[in-house]
């Protein structure tokens, strides 16, 4: 297999930064492009940072895009008008812009998580065979930590395990969306999903799915401790992508879990 010519948006970002570091060990990829959303006179990893455009974009095989969604949108015109494929690991989306992306798969293949990591997407899984076993016996929250200079909560990972343990009730994730809590040292159980975000210093990622009857907890939990991990992981992604064809894929068609 030839390398693929790889395009790395919000390059001067934590994750842009995390993903050229790792593009260069792995002998899959050529790093061609990267771009921010304002151009600066600067090179990246030997490379003239480039605006978000046609021009820049248009010699690439495969975008990876770890930014915000006004970001990601304006990648998915443009790739989705030059049939180039997209790695989103860009996390925020309102349900009308999960749609939208849901739109764009329908042109060009895009696969899109809110975390890269195997171990993550592992405690997807397990989240909704315990969602499942348990019932509506059980009630349920979701806990995460990231470092303080994360945006946007719950994290985009924290809303994935509240689909999983969704789908595992078989209802939808929308109708069952709790209270979204900051910063709080507890925060309760209730009839819907509630959610508690920690921004706190250089945390990588934590995250904790529980389940409570009143009488016993089951504790379902993964701690990050190095940010390769989701790089690694979106370049795993990338390469499995390049021979798929138009459609929204995640983590989970990756790794295969059934």
């Amino acid at each position: 297999m030839s390398k693929v010519n790889l395009a790395i948006t919000g390059c001067m970002g934590r994750m842009g930064q995390q993903l050229i570091k790792s593009s260069k060990t792995d002998k899959n990829f050529k790093l061609t492009t990267v771009t921010e959303n304002k151009l600066i006179n600067k090179k990246i990893a030997g490379i003239k940072l480039s605006l978000n455009d046609e021009k820049s974009l248009k010699n690439v095989d495969l975008i990876i895009d770890f930014t915000v969604p006004k970001c990601t949108f304006e990648i998915l015109k443009i790739a989705s008008k030059l049939k180039k494929r997209v790695v989103i690991g860009t996390t925020g989306f309102n349900k009308k812009e999960e749609s939208l992306i849901k739109k764009f798969s329908k042109k060009i293949p895009i696969l899109k998580a809110g975390n890269m990591s195997l171990g993550i997407n592992l405690l997807m899984y397990l989240t909704e065979i315990t969602s499942k076993s348990l019932g509506n016996n059980f009630l349920s929250k979701v806990y995460e930590v990231h470092h303080k200079h994360k945006i946007d909560h719950p994290s985009g990972t924290a809303l994935m395990l509240g689909k999983g343990i969704a789908v595992g009730k078989n209802k939808n994730f929308y109708n069952l969306l709790g209270k979204k809590y900051l910063n709080k040292k507890t925060f309760p159980y209730g009839k819907k999903i509630n959610f508690n975000s920690i921004r706190k210093g250089k945390t990588v990622g934590e995250h904790e799915v529980k389940f409570s009857s009143g009488k016993e907890i089951i504790t379902l939990n993964h701690e990050a401790f190095d940010r390769a991990l989701y790089s690694e992981g979106a370049l795993t992604a990338g390469k499995w992508l390049m021979n798929k064809k138009p459609g929204l894929y995640s983590m989970r068609d990756v790794l295969n879990f059934k």
